[in-house]
């Protein structure tokens, strides 16, 4: 047999380099697109999810940080294939850095026709407040 009809199993391996983009793929995700809405008390983010049910959704806090990821199912009717898609990736993933004025423990969510409604109140020491002035 020759050298040239011989392929070993060393030659079809995909190089590293290739194996760590395929990996990175895997982590490659959509980017939603959020609005951010201060007002005196608190922050109210709105990100838009299409694709996404309740129980793919997923809301974190982490020290500094808000991760929201969901992962995207868009159903094809029974007897028709896609011929396009313009969403290709198979979820979302966004991370917001918090300040730490905001009082994450007290977060209340709503999630409803592909949008996430979330509410982040502001620290108590931060709240503007109003003193009393008495006559004297």
């Amino acid at each position: 047999m020759s050298d040239k009809n011989s392929v070993t199993k060393q030659d079809r391996q995909v190089p590293q380099e290739k194996q760590d983009r395929r990996e990175d793929r895997r982590d490659i995700a959509m980017t939603p697109p959020v609005d951010v809405v201060e007002d005196a008390s608190a922050i109210t983010l709105l990100a838009d999810l299409p694709g996404v049910s309740k129980d793919k959704l997923s809301v974190q806090f982490e020290t500094d940080s808000l991760t929201i990821e969901g992962e995207v199912f868009l159903e094809t009717p029974e007897g028709m294939e896609s011929s396009h898609a313009e969403v290709r990736l198979p979820r979302y993933r966004r991370v917001f850095s918090l300040s730490k004025e905001l009082d994450t423990e007290n977060t209340s969510a709503e999630f409803r026709n592909g949008v996430l409604k979330l509410r982040i109140p502001k620290a108590a020491h931060v709240q503007p407040r109003r003193i009393e002035v008495r006559a004297a």
